[in-house]
């Protein structure tokens, strides 16, 4: 089983005004820390198709966003996405085109690709959900340890992040089920599928079922 744990390994980055935030990265946690100056740049040369919302919020075409919704700046919404009641970007939130924000979904300092669904009761802080990648109902990313030190990422080796802040790193294609936790620093690969209620630590490997994390099975 392949655990990838590499920017590359973990993501296929089409979106224009994303990609740039990639570049350099080997490992995606050094992303999260660049995500404010990105959105800046955008900001300061708002990319072809987006339009400002309110001050240091500049949304795609056809987005959607509900009566209750709050949005703190800076965000950058991508086109299509649709942004339910209740929901609640907290700032440095940037998504491509086609995402569900849900019902009572927080989201902090994160990326979302393209097509991704947080669509009911989600936290997403410090952390990247790559293409197509869903979270069921109740599904959060914790980004802090009980004891507030440095995030390391657990593999085959120890990967220090410098980061006390560190949520998932969900690859394209991953599935989570309703109610899991995944833990600071958890990163699963692609196309990875995480049954409901699981507890998720360090790296997963791609194309596998979590039925719990002492029974991994590769997809057939």
């Amino acid at each position: 089983m392949n655990k990838a744990v590499k920017t590359e390994e973990l993501f296929d980055v089409s979106t224009e005004y994303i990609k740039g935030l990639f570049d350099g990265a080997i490992y995606p946690w050094e992303i999260l820390p660049k995500i404010s100056g990105h959105i800046k740049k955008l900001l300061e040369n708002i990319p072809c198709g987006f339009e400002t919302l309110s001050e240091g919020v500049i949304v795609g075409k056809n987005v959607k966003i509900s009566e209750g919704a709050v949005i703190i700046a800076p965000a950058v919404i991508g086109e299509g996405t649709e942004i339910r009641p209740g929901a609640y970007l907290r700032g440095n939130v940037i998504c491509g085109s086609g995402c569900v924000i849900g019902n009572s979904s927080e989201l902090k300092n994160c990326v979302l690709l393209e097509g991704v669904q947080v669509p009911h009761y989600n936290y997403v802080g410090d952390s990247i959900l790559g293409n197509r990648a869903h979270m069921g109902a109740g599904a959060i990313c914790s980004n802090l340890r009980s004891d507030k030190k440095e995030v390391t990422v657990h593999s085959d080796k120890e990967y220090p992040t410098g980061l006390r802040k560190l949520g998932g790193i969900l690859a394209d294609g991953v599935d989570v089920g309703c109610g899991c936790i995944i833990n600071p620093g958890a990163v699963i690969g692609k196309g990875t599928r995480v049954y409901p209620l699981t507890s998720v630590r360090g790296v997963i490997p791609e194309r596998s079922i979590v039925k719990s994390m002492s029974e991994i099975v590769s997809i057939k």
